[in-house]
């Protein structure tokens, strides 16, 4: 019987360390998700039902460019990068109907069956199977709230490391109170989707009838597998050597830099802080509107121009999250296909719109040349540090994950309501760690509201950059886009 007084007396999950080993195997795995498990506390389901699948599609591929991206991101910063949350249910939702839609998403889409292989040398594969089974968790909240038991088994999912060669790379659970179904939870290795994948599978469930489970129309988005085969046809390869071409013409010309020293190095060494700000939501809509850009392009200006101030080279090289469903063929796709583009963004001795307009034009070009296989990128700018004679330091990145960049249609702001709207600006420090999650990372996010806002988090390693230059990044993008709101507010 499943209660939240069920919890095993333990130390905290967070105390352990995951180095998410490639060559790793899996029975070696299963040895250290048992010791986890008796490591931390964990709310045992009250059931579980097993939910059998069909699909089609199955084989062994290499990984997609966009896969390779996230495993490599995952190992490097020895974590599953899960993502996904809890959601309260619509009264009269049934665990049934839950089970439909997980044998539903398992059977439509190849990466929700996907497994990994390695080969001797620790390279990852995708294996994606036909059929199986899978288990939909259902605890009671009895007593508790309902809405507590659902962040208690998200976090449980979340921090339990997936095993990549074993496990489905998706975990499901349904919380009841009285018999009735309250809330879901879905949590999902990254490499099954990424956000804007997240929203073409929850658009696809348009095409199941929620009632009877019957399937309404064909799964018509490209499938991991196909794409993974088209990568290596000419005509991916062709892609490829066209975004390597602008890469290596970027890399030559860049200048030379590495991140100093901090004057602030702390432990643990790895920090988190995010702005909360209605004043970038308004500020960045107002702008892109007066100066003809898109939002999220502004909002790269902004960062571009404080990291001139605070780190003191020009141009600066900055690396945007690009979502290649702009592609043909792409734009339904549940796989992840996110992959780094390369901004060399010049800034001194220009005002904020003309910034704008030189970060429009390369982020264009940028876009265009963000697709292409990893590993080969590596080995290019290995080539070309090596005929320069220094290392590039590449490992600052922009990432909007904002519905459509932050371009909805709303009304435009004035600049004396950006500047009262700067008056519920917080900003927090939110997570320090020992695991890396890179030099410098800007991501960006929407918060619905009431108020409206931008949320800008700031991730970075502290021996590099000092805590007070993570604030005053951010802090300073805000002031930044108030400002520039009211020097262009006449513009039309």
């Amino acid at each position: 019987m499943n209660t939240l007084c069920s919890v095993k007396p333990c130390r905290v999950a967070r105390e352990r360390s995951w180095p998410l080993n490639p060559r790793e195997t899996a029975h070696q795995w299963i040895d250290n998700y048992k010791d986890w498990l008796d490591g931390v506390g964990v709310i045992e389901p009250a059931d579980r039902i097993v939910v059998a699948f069909s699909g089609e599609g199955s084989g062994i591929e290499e990984l997609t460019w966009g896969q390779r991206a996230i495993w490599n991101a995952m190992t490097e910063q020895q974590t599953s990068l899960p993502i996904g949350g809890w959601l309260p249910l619509p009264e009269g939702t049934t665990v049934q109907h839950l089970a439909a839609e997980l044998r539903f998403h398992m059977s439509r889409h190849q990466s929700m069956r996907m497994r990994l292989v390695f080969d001797e040398n620790g390279k990852a594969r995708q294996s994606v199977t036909a059929s199986g089974e899978i288990v939909l968790e259902v605890f009671d909240a009895r007593d508790a709230d309902p809405a507590e038991v659902a962040e208690q088994v998200k976090k449980q999912y979340m921090d339990a490391p997936f095993d990549y060669a074993g496990e489905w790379p998706v975990r499901m659970a349904v919380i009841r109170r009285a018999g009735a179904a309250t809330h879901v939870v879905s949590i999902l290795c990254h490499l099954v989707t990424d956000a804007a994948g997240g929203v073409a599978m929850m658009a696809d469930l348009s095409n199941l009838d929620r009632e009877t489970g019957a399937v309404l129309a064909p799964v018509t988005a490209m499938q991991p597998l196909d794409l993974a085969r088209w990568q290596q046809t000419p005509a991916g390869q062709r892609q490829h050597a066209s975004s390597l071409q602008y890469w290596e013409e970027q890399l030559r010309g860049v200048p030379s830099y590495r991140y100093a020293e901090s004057t602030d190095k702390r432990e643990p060494r790895h920090w988190e802080g995010q702005l909360f700000s209605p004043a970038v939501h308004l500020a960045a809509h107002a702008l892109a509107h007066r100066l003809q850009a898109a939002s999220s392009q502004v909002l790269l200006a902004a960062y571009a121009t404080m990291l001139v101030r605070l780190r003191g080279v020009d141009p600066i090289v900055i690396r945007p999250v690009v979502s290649n469903r702009f592609r043909p063929g792409l734009a339904d796709i549940v796989s992840p296909i996110n992959e780094a583009g390369l901004c060399v963004i010049p800034v001194e001795g220009a005002a904020f719109d003309e910034v704008v307009r030189r970060t429009r034009r390369t982020v264009i070009r940028a876009f265009k040349a963000a697709y292409y296989h990893p590993e080969a990128l590596d080995e290019l700018i290995a080539v070309i540090a090596k005929d320069r004679g220094e290392e590039l330091d590449l490992d600052c990145f922009f990432n909007d994950r904002r519905p459509g960049g932050g371009s909805a249609e709303t009304a435009i702001p004035t600049a004396a309501q950006i500047r009262e709207a700067q008056q519920h600006s917080v900003f927090r420090w939110t997570l320090q760690q020992d695991k890396p999650f890179g030099r410098l990372f800007l991501h960006i996010d929407d918060f619905a509201g009431p108020p409206e806002a931008v949320t800008l988090t700031i991730r970075a390693d502290t021996h590099h950059v000092p805590p007070a230059d993570m604030q005053a990044c951010l802090q300073g993008i805000e002031s930044l886009l108030v400002e520039a709101a009211e020097t262009y507010g006449q513009l039309k």
